[in-house]
Order: C-alpha cells, then structure tokens, then sequence
C-alpha cells in the first residue's frame, strides 16, 4: 500500500492576471480553485496512473472542509485529522511571470502528529510506501520530519520517500529514505552553492545526500530534466521533453509519483527515472495534474 502524508494542505487559488501592475487594481482574465498539498497531489497523480493510495494529513476550518470534500469528490481514499485554525490558502498569480504567495497553514501540534503516528502503526506493513511531502506549519519546526520517522522507527522495512527542503529534508536522511527528490535549487542551497552546477556536479551533490543516509536521490531541474544517484552506484541523467510551460505547480509532486508508479512495475531505476521526468513534463505542460495519456505521450517523445 501506498500511504502519502501532507502536513500542510491548501486550497490553491489560481489567477490569470494580464499585465500585473503593482500597486494599482488588477483585474482577473481567469481563476479557479484547487486542492493543493505536495502528498495531495503525489496520491492523485498516482490514482491517475492506477495505483491505489492512502492520503493522510491535516485539516483545519471551513478550508480544511473544502479540501476534503474535494479529494472526495476527486474520488481519493483518504483519513485526514482535523485541527485548530485554518488550512492555508495559497495564492498563484500567472502573469508575466509566476508568482506565489502561500499561507502560514493549520495549528497542529505534537498531540496531532501523534494521533497520526498511531494510525499509521495501525496500518503500515513491511514493503508498503510512505511518502511525506512539502512544507510544515509554523507550529512545528524543522525536526517535524525527523521526529514524525523516529515515532514510527518500530515499523520495519517501509520505504520512506521524502520531497521536502533545508533541514526539513536533511534532518530525516539518518532514517536512510529509499528516496528523496530535491529540486537542483533547493539542493544548491543546503549545500551552500552560488550557481547551479553541471551535470557531474549534481551528481556530486547527489552522493553527499547518500552519505548522509539516503538510498537513492533524485534531483530535479525543470527544464534540464533529472539526475540520479541510486544505492546500486549508478549515475543517471534523463534530459526533460522539450514543451511550453503553463503552470508549474505539482510537475516535482508528478515526478514523485512517476517514479514509484514506474518503479513498482519494472524494479528499474532508469525506466523509473525516465517514466518519473515525463510525468512532471507533461504536468508542467498543462493546467491541471497531468493525465495517463498525456504522461505516456511525453515519455514517448524522450525515447
């Protein structure tokens, strides 16, 4: 079973402003609501591609209530834990460029985070995936990952992957992931860079990540495609399909659940890394979370 973990989900709220002009009224060309959370998407992304998850996490208040409606209506399983305050709401402004501007999140607690702990010993069992993916809320500091995995440490042989930044992500690696998915960016900074390296050096920087624990590390870099450094000793680069970016929110979540789809069927990590880089492609390519079709069409264009 495939088990994903949002700490913080969102409501997302995507405009298309034409022209933005800073401190002057604007006016939407176009805008829509979406549940967003990096786990959130990672089990729709893998419900898209067939697999059965489990998504988990917090919610809070009337935008805690519109995201689980949502997933239910989206027809994903999920045993989300309610909390005080409010599920942030994330703004995405598309104009000349992209723009972000992301809540602060929920009020969860360590009493939550252990309420989780105890229904995931619940349900974990040896081979089954755990995926864990985003940003915390304020009320939880830079261990919540580490101290979230060393609750669970007396469950066995669960392949943790991990899609966060800073100490967020470095801070669960001693609990050795099967993966972790950096984007090129989030690894320049914990390794203190200025610029962002060559392909030899990423893979570089990918074997620190293994020293300091984890399995297999991939690093994303838009456009440049991924690199990849696994626990067998390979080094492997896949170069991104070429395309027009329309919205980059989800493609690294894509990615994520690109490769564990693909991983589980073949056991290959080029073929995952391959099938991994199409799906967050194809997702960047479109509106929305990319679909089947459109994912095995990108992939058929890299081969």
């Amino acid at each position: 079973m495939i088990y994903t973990v949002t700490f913080n989900p969102s409501l997302d709220y995507y405009v298309q402003v034409n022209n933005i002009k800073s401190g002057m009224v604007n006016r939407t060309a176009d805008e829509r609501l979406a549940v967003g959370g990096k786990g959130i998407n990672v089990s729709l992304a893998l419900k898209e591609l067939g697999n059965e998850t489990l998504a988990l996490g917090f919610v809070a208040g009337f935008t805690g209530k519109y995201i689980r409606d949502k997933v239910s209506e989206l027809g994903l399983n999920f045993d989300f834990i309610e909390v005080k305050g409010q599920s942030r709401i994330n703004v995405k402004i598309k104009s000349n460029t992209e723009t972000d501007i992301n809540g602060t999140g929920a009020e969860v607690t360590e009493n939550d985070v252990n309420k989780l702990v105890r229904k995931l010993k619940t349900f974990l069992c040896p081979g089954d995936w755990l995926i864990v993916c985003g940003s915390v809320p304020a009320t939880l500091g830079h261990t919540a990952y580490a101290d979230f995995f060393k609750k669970l440490k007396t469950v066995k042989d669960v392949n943790l992957v991990v899609d966060a930044s800073g100490k967020l992500l470095t801070e669960t690696l001693k609990y050795k992931p099967f993966l972790i998915k950096p984007n090129v960016y989030e690894m320049c900074e914990i390794f203190g860079l200025n610029a962002v390296p060559d392909v030899e050096g990423i893979f570089a920087c990918a074997r620190k990540f293994r020293d300091m624990g984890a399995r297999n590390v991939i690093v994303s870099m838009g456009s440049a495609g991924a690199a990849m450094v696994t626990e067998t000793e390979q080094s492997l680069y896949v170069r991104a399909a070429r395309g027009q970016l329309v919205n980059s929110v989800g493609a690294g979540d894509s990615m994520v659940a690109g490769f564990v789809h693909e991983y589980l069927n073949s056991g290959n990590y080029f073929s995952a890394l391959n099938f991994a880089t199409a799906a967050g492609s194809a997702c960047a390519f479109t509106k929305n979370l990319a679909t089947k079709e459109q994912i095995e069409y990108i992939e058929s264009l890299m081969l």
